[in-house]
């Protein structure tokens, strides 16, 4: 199987006209009030549409580890006059100082890693965020009705022309990325279902939010 990072390269055209804008776009209005400005992270910014709803008073910088979806953020942000920092890099390796960052944000990146990736990327954003600091974090949930017969690591298809391509996912619980991002140091603020979700349990939402804190 591909890579994710040679798959998304791929899909990246047509990625950027599918998820043209953020569907977490309340939320990030909602974080952009709370924050208020500062030095933001995006990471796994894909076509950097998560930017949007934070382009006022924010020091806007990115990373992706696919060079096309990168080239299309560039062109994201010309359209909407974004002036992001956007750098080719691994969430597991960031090439940045300590304590650089006020805030972050990691829209649908954590699923994309597998299980011995993820503590290593949580390590980097705890060293790259400041005392005092918040994340913002979704990833898909194992326990929405779609994956309810699926093992926890699934291949997702994407078709581009007559190909099918796959993209690797590792599905979390709300429980288990909890104490996961509690694991690497951080207290948990909030864990949520994303704002279109209206079902009174949010153990089968589509996504997992999570607002957590850096002491």
């Amino acid at each position: 199987m591909a890579t994710n990072r040679d798959v998304f390269n791929r899909i990246a055209p047509g990625w950027y006209n599918f998820r043209h804008w953020s569907i977490f776009g309340r939320e990030l209005e909602e974080l952009a009030r709370r924050w208020q400005g500062g030095r933001l992270l995006n990471l796994g910014c894909a076509h950097g549409a998560d930017f949007l709803p934070l382009g006022e008073g924010f020091k806007l910088y990115g990373v992706d580890s696919s060079s096309e979806m990168l080239k299309f953020a560039r062109r994201y942000a010309r359209k909407f006059n974004l002036t992001p920092n956007l750098l080719l890099a691994d969430v597991s390796l960031l090439p940045f100082d300590d304590r650089s960052f006020d805030w972050v944000i990691s829209v649908a990146t954590y699923h994309h890693l597998r299980r011995k990736q993820q503590r290593a990327a949580l390590d980097e954003l705890w060293r790259v965020l400041k005392p005092g600091g918040e994340v913002f974090i979704t990833v898909w949930n194992r326990w929405q009705r779609r994956f309810w017969f699926k093992p926890k690591e699934v291949a997702i298809p994407w078709r581009t022309g007559d190909e099918t391509l796959w993209r690797y996912y590792y599905l979390f619980s709300y429980p288990e990325l909890e104490n996961l991002v509690r694991s690497a140091g951080f207290r948990v603020l909030r864990a949520f279902p994303e704002s279109s979700y209206c079902y009174r349990f949010r153990f089968w939402s589509r996504n997992i939010c999570l607002l957590v804190g850096k002491p």
